[in-house]
């Protein structure tokens, strides 16, 4: 990849960016020497590893990297008979302790059916040095300190060295306690002195304690005397400290023998470790930019939805849509110096670099990057002092370079092409590279401000104009990236605004041909055509995304209405079924008895007339009949705009059209459906005033949403807002509506439930459910 096109492009900042979420001094040399590679499985493997970074990231919000060093120094140290020092060996064993922390944390996860194969595959290669680190963890402390439990010699070492130093002070405290020693010391203190225990004693008095004098004070009035009568128990006292440390040292060299005998496993480790802390670096650098995962392609094309450039503020950067490869290889960005186009070159060059690098870009999900094999950008002011090359110089050995490399496989982006010189000869010169680039099957980007470029995307087939747009309202650019638009000068309407007078701007009209009046009005034509086409795409994306959401709630609401229907026809059956055996219970019973009455002779009762009793009985039964279908006799021949009677449903409505022999189509309220013509009745045929149908929807303001957002609405105006939504829902015809208006302190809350209370279309009112946004939203059943 060009050092250069790097440079210009500013992916060493990018790199800068990234080395903040690195976690340890392993994945910042990995940072550091990141580059963008052209293997495409390379690229490919690295967007899938910081993926699965990213997808740590998302569910975890941070992976468990806390204690790894780049502990390979020592391992090679200790390979070649090295001591290790305490501080170095505790940081061999937080790797290791790091090390089984993060695998185990991405095997539970795997436990958890989430998918991290490549990172699995990685630490799975880890190896288990868990008997070192438990040795050094057993020998070294926390703060680095070897601890008693090192070895059984060391402990003893140290309690004998502990019991000398109790005496030496034992000894001294009593002769500070001493009645001549508020006279000969200079303090009541006990002190060292190269590391033996020493007293602050007066210069006259030196001869009291006898002893070794250590030191003495800058006055030279006291002296740091060793008393002779300690002189055997510092004595004693330095040769536990000798000891001590040579047992230390002995453990030392032991634990690093250890660490030597496995420096190639700890080496490997080393390794995937800091492969893992920069995945997660790159991850975590992706979360913070809001970047996505590109498709990647082998094919030349490039597709960016809302891509953005990563170094502007997030909150301040304009998106573009980009897109180039397919039906054209070469876009030529015109228009004058207002800013924007660098931006949206950079963007370009930057998304492929960083989505080469294994970076995720700042671009939205459904963005596609072809990977180059090389990338050059001719971007800002070349100029050089040192080598007495003007701008315009400068950029022409830059070019030159670039044009003995170009291939198919190559990104070339030109920032103002030909500048910095005769603006004809600029621009034919301009014209000249494009067309030799484009012919090598380059896929270019280009900024201009040379009006003669306009028309370079109008002769050449598979180039295509493009500008930034410009607001001359507020005399600024917008940033946004307007592809198929030429850019045109807005010199005059600037001059308006800013004052400058009528016959001077007409004047200034006359000096310019007539061809280029007619391009810059032909331009002007193209922006508000293309105004007025996203305006429009826009709307009916709202229309089409509301009726889709009405379809949606309507064929519920059917759904349930049928299944609440069937349920209750299943429940008069079964209470009917229930009465009549009842009834049948209460028949026998009375035969029964009339029979009793006979046995007994204390009533004349016939068999046969009991027989008649029963039989007149049972036909007295009720009895449950099917329910035929209803078949509808059209005395009258329908006719579209008809009023007529949906037998089924049990409603009226208006026929539209007729679809078929045997189907109209019907509009009941704002639902248009297909109906059998058996399956209707009619009802009333249109009054001759009236031509329009019973519904339509007549744009923007006659459509009626099935919700109302209040939320951050003033109490007064969401009041009125929510009086007219009302009106409006009734007349469209809904039998249920949301209002929402948020938690937040409860007041709208209130005062919109107290107003629909009251409300004469209003039926009753509801807070939503859990799935309809809670006590955020009120559900409004209308008369």
């Amino acid at each position: 990849m060009n050092n250069k096109s790097l440079k210009s492009l500013e992916f060493d900042k990018i790199r800068e960016q990234l080395l903040h979420f690195a976690a340890s001094s392993l994945g910042q040399k990995r940072v550091k020497e990141l580059m963008p590679s052209t293997s495409f499985a390379e690229v490919e493997r690295w967007q899938a590893e910081t993926d699965e970074g990213a997808t740590v990231i998302r569910l975890k919000g941070k992976a468990p990297l806390d204690g790894i060093f780049d502990i390979a120094p020592h391992a090679k140290r200790a390979k070649i008979g090295g001591m290790l020092s305490p501080n170095e060996l505790k940081e061999t064993a937080s790797t290791l302790r790091a090390g089984r922390r993060l695998q185990r944390f991405i095997e539970d996860m795997a436990d958890d059916d989430v998918s991290l194969p490549l990172l699995s595959e990685q630490l799975q290669t880890l190896y288990d040095l868990f008997d070192i680190e438990k040795l050094i963890t057993n020998a070294i402390g926390d703060q680095g300190e070897v601890l008693d439990s090192a070895s059984e010699k060391l402990r003893t070492i140290r309690h004998q060295l502990r019991a000398n130093e109790a005496r030496v002070r034992e000894k001294l405290e009593s002769m500070i306690r001493s009645s001549n020693a508020a006279t000969t010391l200079s303090d009541s203190i006990i002190t060292i002195r190269n590391d033996r225990f020493v007293l602050p004693v007066k210069q006259e008095y030196k001869g009291v304690y006898g002893g070794i004098i250590h030191d003495q004070s800058s006055s030279g009035q006291t002296l740091f005397i060793e008393p002779q009568a300690i002189v055997a128990l510092n004595n004693a006292l330095q040769e536990a400290k000798a000891s001590e440390q040579q047992e230390i040292e002995r453990i030392l060299i032991q634990l690093s023998v250890t660490v030597g005998e496995y420096a190639s496993e700890l080496l490997h480790n080393v390794h995937v470790l800091g492969a893992m802390d920069f995945v997660f670096a790159k991850a975590r650098y992706s979360h913070s930019i809001k970047a996505s995962k590109p498709t990647l392609n082998n094919e030349g094309y490039m597709k960016l939805v809302k891509a953005r450039h990563p170094l502007i503020d997030r909150n301040q950067v304009v998106a573009n849509d980009i897109m180039l490869g397919k039906d054209y290889t070469t876009i030529v960005i015109t228009g004058p110096n207002t800013g924007g186009k660098t931006v949206a070159l950079k963007t370009v060059g930057l998304s492929c670099l960083m989505a080469q690098a294994g970076l995720q870009i700042p671009a939205l999900d459904g963005s596609e990057i072809c990977v180059f094999e090389k990338i050059f950008a001719d971007i800002g002011d070349e100029q050089s002092i040192e080598q007495s090359l003007s701008t315009f110089s400068s950029h022409m050995v830059n070019i030159v370079e670039i044009l003995d490399d170009v291939d198919e496989n190559t990104l070339v982006l030109f920032d103002e092409l030909g500048a910095g010189t005769d603006p004809q000869e600029g621009a034919a010169l301009a014209i000249s590279i494009l067309d030799e680039v484009h012919a090598r099957g380059s896929r270019i980007i280009a900024t201009t401000h040379y009006p003669e470029l306009k028309a370079y995307g109008y002769n050449r087939e598979g180039v295509i104009n493009a500008s930034v747009e410009f607001n001359v309202d507020t005399l600024s650019p917008t940033y946004r990236l307007l592809i198929g638009v030429p850019g045109r000068s807005n010199a005059f309407e600037i001059s308006k605004k800013l004052g400058l007078q009528p016959w001077i701007i007409e004047n200034a009209k006359g000096y310019i041909g007539e061809d280029t009046n007619k391009v810059e009005n032909m331009i002007a034509s193209l922006e508000e055509s293309r105004r007025q086409a996203e305006q429009d795409k826009h709307e009916a994306r709202d229309y089409l995304r509301t009726a889709e959401k009405l379809h949606n709630d309507l064929q519920r609401e059917m759904q349930q209405y049928y299944a609440e229907k069937d349920a209750e026809l299943e429940d008069a059956k079964l209470k009917a079924q229930k009465i009549i055996e009842k009834a049948k219970e209460e028949a026998e019973e009375i035969i029964s008895d009339l029979r009793n009455l006979r046995l007994n002779k204390q009533a004349e009762v016939k068999e046969h007339e009991l027989i008649e009793a029963r039989k007149r009985l049972e036909e007295a039964a009720p009895k449950l009949k099917k329910k035929k279908k209803v078949v509808s006799k059209q005395d009258h021949e329908l006719q579209p705009g008809d009023e007529v009677k949906v037998l089924s449903l049990n409603s009226k409505g208006a026929l539209i059209e007729r679809v078929s022999n045997k189907e109209w189509l019907v509009q009941i309220g704002i639902m248009k459906m297909k109906v059998k013509e058996q399956d209707l009745q009619f009802v009333n045929a249109p009054k001759p005033v009236e031509t329009k149908p019973l519904a339509t929807v007549k744009g923007k303001d006659f459509h009626v949403s099935l919700e109302l957002d209040l939320r951050g609405e003033r109490y007064e105006n969401a009041l009125l807002r929510v009086e007219k939504y009302i009106d409006d829902a009734v007349l469209a015809g809904y039998p249920r509506v949301s209002i929402i208006h948020g938690k937040g302190t409860g007041a709208l809350r209130q005062g919109v439930q107290e107003y629909l209370k009251n409300h004469r279309s209003v039926k009753s009112i509801r807070f939503g459910e859990q799935g309809e946004g809670g006590s955020g939203v009120t559900i409004v059943e209308l008369k």
